[in-house]
Parts: structure tokens; sequence; C-alpha cells
């Protein structure tokens, strides 16, 4: 049997706040409490389970509706709606700053009750779920990409991770907070430093040619004093790397 939507009724207005609770309990939810005060309030969050709150913005307390709606954002994942009297532009102005998932003016109708809770709850539960597998893809992410074998590494491109030979990447080039990713046939782009990513590779095959690219030795094709060539792609490098090249192709 499917669990009923439990609310919390955070209301100073007793006629109102039973006329609320009636009507919400003929649609079918359940009322885990109706409190008057942002301190009772705090107290059925804090021992009961809430799946929404409504919220009047004026309480009668030194506490208002929008303190209890920035406690909940900072201590429950859960939805509230303000249900208030005031539509001023400085009292929708100053509701905003907590993010309230709904903003229904008195008076209403318990359709336009039973609307707002179940938007609400809709909008809730679609933002939770894209949170949720951006976090698994977020980890998916720090477990694969870059991943490094014994004679290859995992390089993400759109939905799927490929697995390069490392013989077969040509050069790496930094390109802002990605590396390009070069091999004979694709490229691929990696969120990383270059010289993270350096760390990752065989160093007696690659070597950084110049502050922007890492270069695969095996794949230079020709040499001048500023330039190496990779697969028609002129590389510009460092008078060290020059030096270094120029003194392994005479040893």
């Amino acid at each position: 049997m499917e669990q009923p939507i439990r609310i919390l009724i955070v209301e100073d207005n007793v006629i109102i706040a039973d006329d609320m609770q009636s009507m919400l309990e003929e649609i079918g939810y359940e009322i885990v409490d109706n409190v008057i005060v942002y301190e009772q309030a705090v107290e059925v969050l804090k021992n009961k389970e809430v799946d929404l709150v409504l919220i009047d913005i004026i309480l009668a307390s030194d506490k208002t509706g929008i303190d209890l709606g920035k406690h909940i954002r900072e201590n429950y994942n859960i939805p509230f709606i303000f249900v208030t009297s005031n539509s001023d532009r400085a009292t929708v102005e100053n509701a905003k700053t907590v993010k309230p998932n709904g903003y229904l003016v008195k008076p209403f109708e318990q359709q336009d009750l039973y609307t707002s809770i179940e938007i609400a709850l809709s909008n809730f539960t679609s933002v939770k779920n894209n949170v949720a597998s951006e976090s698994q893809e977020e980890e998916d992410d720090r477990l694969m990409s870059n991943k490094v074998l014994k004679d290859s590494i995992f390089v993400k491109k759109q939905h799927l991770y490929y697995r390069i030979q490392f013989g077969d990447i040509q050069f790496i080039k930094a390109d802002n907070v990605y590396l390009e990713v070069n091999t004979v046939d694709k490229k691929f782009l990696v969120r990383s430093p270059l010289k993270d990513y350096l760390e990752k590779l065989p160093q007696h095959k690659f070597y950084r040619a110049h502050k922007s690219y890492i270069v695969n030795v095996d794949h230079i094709d020709a040499i001048n004093s500023k330039d190496i060539l990779i697969n028609n792609t002129l590389i510009p490098i460092s008078k060290e790397f020059k030096e270094f090249i120029i003194s392994a192709m005479n040893s």
C-alpha cells in the first residue's frame, strides 16, 4: 500500500489551519502536525518524518515563516510552500531568498492547495533525481575517466569510456581547463591539468614539448628550430625539448 504524503502545517490562525487540515485529509494526505510557531515546527521536523511543509509567512512569534524556510533549506531535503495573505513585492522578494517550492495566496480553494502541493512535490522529485543521476555520473567519471592500465588509459567521450593504447596517442594539447588527446583518427576531451596527465603516461615515450603540449616521441615526423611535425600538425617546442630530441637522434 502506498504511503500517503506526510504534511506539516505551520499556521498561526487556528481556524485557517483546521480548515487546511480538513481539506488535505479529505484529499488523502496525512497531517503530521498542525503548529502555530517556528519553535514548534522545528521540533516536529526534528522528531517526525515530514514530506512537505505548508508555512504561513507571518507567525505568532519573533521568528517568521521565512526563518523557518531558511531552517528547512539548511537542514532538510524536503519541499515547502508558503501559504500567506501577503503578496506585496517586498514580501515576495524576501520569500524568494529561501527558494520556496511554491507560493499560495489566501484565500484559496481545496483544488488550489492540491495543485500547489502536487506540482511542488513533482518538481522537487525531478530535481532530486537529476542531482542523484549527476552525482552517480560524477562518481563513474572519477572511477573510470583517466583510469590507467599497463598499456592503455580510459578516456570518456560522450557516454562511453574508450580504451586508448598509449602507442596510439600522438600528442596532447592543453585548451583552457581541458586537454585534447589526439590519436591517429580521434580526438578526446579530458578535464585535467597537463602536468597531472603527463604523470599517467609512460615516461620514456611522452614528454612535455611545450607549456601547452605533451608529445609521443614515436610519432614525430619532422623537426626544425621551432616546431615538430606530427601527422601534419605543427607543434611548437621549447628550446630544452629541441635540444633533447636532437641529442636523442644523434645518440
